[in-house]
């Protein structure tokens, strides 16, 4: 069986970051079950954690006026959910919602804020990988709400004849 610490370190998001640093992770990081339907935060709410999602999927959602809310994005396994916890004032942009029975590690945000303060190259990594996370959630909302509201994509000019 192997143990979290080598399960963080095959990651690709923590791919290439020092073993040392693995380990500094790990300690941070809890094993979490979530059942369909459940929420793991709600927009607005404070950011204390990311997520490294092992099995299941959980869908990324802002409110909308009418209509209920709308999907950004689903994470499935292998991926990372969950930026929220490295900015003041440590609050989601999103909702969360378990689609599918979620298994996933949850990293305490606080918990690993202390340890870059401590060691910035620490820092400057985390910080390095969840840019383009950010890049990553920024673009499929752009790409979602352009096709929420009926908008050409970039490059093409919408025909109004």
């Amino acid at each position: 069986m192997q143990t979290l610490e080598a399960i963080l370190a095959q990651h690709p998001f923590f791919n290439g970051l020092q073993p040392e640093y693995v380990q500094v992770v790990t300690g941070c990081a809890s094993n979490v079950r979530y059942p369909a339907g459940a929420y793991l935060f709600h927009e607005g709410e404070e950011a204390s954690n990311f997520y490294v999602i092992r099995q299941g999927k959980v869908a990324l959602e802002i409110g909308a006026a009418a209509g209920g809310p709308i999907v950004i994005e689903t994470i499935e396994a292998g991926e990372v959910l969950g930026w929220s916890w490295l900015f003041p004032p440590y609050r989601w942009h999103f909702s969360a919602r378990v689609v599918q029975p979620t298994r996933a590690f949850a990293l305490d945000g606080k918990c690993l804020r202390n340890k870059s303060a401590q060691d910035h190259d620490l820092g400057y990594e985390l910080l390095m990988r969840f840019a383009q996370i950010i890049i990553e959630r920024l673009e499929a909302t752009r790409l979602q709400l352009l096709d929420v509201y009926g908008l050409p994509p970039p490059g093409r000019v919408r025909n109004t004849l």
